[in-house]
């Protein structure tokens, strides 16, 4: 748990992979639940869709729902893949913020 402390710390982005069964896993609230609420209140988090839709996941998370991200229906994995790498180099991220 410590460690995953100090990973959150360090984080200058996080990436969070929104599937039908991470829909399912999130009501848990287990640990991936309160990794995600340390990110969503830095404001360091960025949803990627992938075989549901940011409805279905607004239904389960409001919170994480209402922020900006991709989604494999509008960008192939390639054009996500290169979004995502504009979006963690230092200079972008510190813009971000």
């Amino acid at each position: 748990m410590r460690e995953i402390d100090k990973g959150l710390i360090k984080s200058r982005v996080g990436i969070v992979l929104v599937t039908p069964l991470f829909l399912k896993r999130i009501a848990g609230a287990g640990i991936a639940d309160k990794e995600l609420s340390a990110l969503l209140a830095r404001d360091l988090l960025i949803p990627i869709v992938h075989d549901t839709t940011y409805e279905d996941l607004r239904d389960v998370s409001p919170l994480l729902g209402s922020r900006s991200g991709l989604s494999t229906i509008e960008d192939s994995m390639e054009e996500i893949a290169s979004k995502l790498a504009e979006l963690v180099t230092p200079e972008t991220v510190e813009s971000y913020n």
